[in-house]
């Protein structure tokens, strides 16, 4: 799940973790805020906490990296030794044993891939690489429609499993070619993680990031709801886009507006659509999503062919939280 560390960190900016100010009168006195952070997953983590000292501190950051670095050796694309690699890389059909974890995600991504009749496929991962967004190089030149056609073969979501028995856990795949990539939801899963992490740590106050996805629990240092500003979806500016308080759900903005490369004059988005095999070219170019869980926020906001989801597939985004925005190139 590694990727440039410069691109990483433009992606990571799509929201601003600023706990912007509102017009309503604090709760409670002013406390101290704690900001940690520190790297993960080829992108970026960041926790603020309201009012713990220096050691709790300390001690907090490293909790917060041990398990943020066994999330990365089970999703991670980038090591051949992860959890998820070690089941790409074997061309064994039989039902594959795996934590709890990896088959919850796994789960919660057939779900939304479903119910967006394919338009969020875990299974890519061939395209992925074809297109030079995982861990193979970037093509010299653009995939003909035969490589494309050749990597499409190797894909859909009714090609995996999960079984559930006897309390464990197992994947399986009917395709002993099918590569499994979990970059779409696997921020968001350590969104969630970490927002369980503070709930056993016993801290109520709290707004957690990985990458692009966030989670928060509670009241910022003011006394005030957490509220982020998604960033305007361009190149050049750093401006904010709107200013959402996500009170206590998750949220993710996913784009195509900074992870891309020049290739034979066109401008290639790592966004894939798995109807075409393509980078997508339409004009939307950032989705934000406020759902439950930031996982489901992740999944939900990707949408390759363009489409705003409809109201069944809103449905599942909006629930009880505030819903999509997404923006267009002008």
């Amino acid at each position: 799940m590694e990727m440039n560390i410069l691109r990483a960190a433009l992606l990571s900016a799509a929201l601003l973790l600023a706990g912007c100010d509102n017009a309503s009168t604090p709760t409670s006195p002013t406390q101290t805020a704690t900001v940690l952070e520190g790297k993960t997953m080829g992108t970026f983590w960041r926790v603020s906490v309201v009012d713990i000292d220096k050691k709790r501190a300390d001690e907090l950051r490293d909790k917060i990296q041990t398990q943020l670095d066994g999330d990365d050796q089970l999703l991670s694309t980038w090591k051949n030794d992860s959890a998820l690699m070690r089941f790409n890389l074997s061309s064994s059909t039989a039902p594959w044993p795996v934590t709890e974890a990896m088959a919850d995600i796994v789960t919660e991504s057939l779900r939304i891939g479903q119910k967006t009749q394919g338009a969020m496929d875990v299974t890519i991962g061939p395209l992925v690489n074809l297109w030079g967004f995982g861990p193979d190089k970037q093509p010299v030149s653009t995939p003909t429609q035969e490589q494309i056609d050749a990597a499409k073969a190797k894909t859909g979501l009714q090609h995996l499993t999960v079984i559930n028995t006897a309390g464990r856990q197992y994947l399986q795949k009917d395709l002993p070619e099918l590569y499994v990539d979990l970059s779409t939801v696997g921020e968001g899963y350590a969104a969630d993680h970490l927002a369980r992490l503070m709930g056993q740590e016993g801290i109520s106050r709290y707004l957690v990031s990985v990458g692009g996805a966030l989670s928060s629990r509670g009241m910022n240092a003011e006394g005030r709801p957490w509220r982020v500003a998604i960033q305007k979806p361009t190149d050049k500016e750093n401006a904010v886009q709107a200013i959402v308080d996500i009170n206590g759900h998750g949220i993710s903005t996913s784009g195509s507006y900074r992870n891309y490369y020049e290739l034979d004059g066109q401008r290639i988005s790592h966004v894939i659509d798995p109807q075409t095999g393509r980078p997508i070219t339409h004009k939307l170019v950032s989705v934000t999503v406020i759902a439950p869980t930031a996982l489901e926020a992740d999944a939900w906001g990707y949408r390759p062919d363009g489409s705003r989801p409809g109201k069944s597939q809103r449905s599942g985004a909006r629930a009880g939280a505030g819903g999509v925005h997404d923006h267009e190139r002008g």
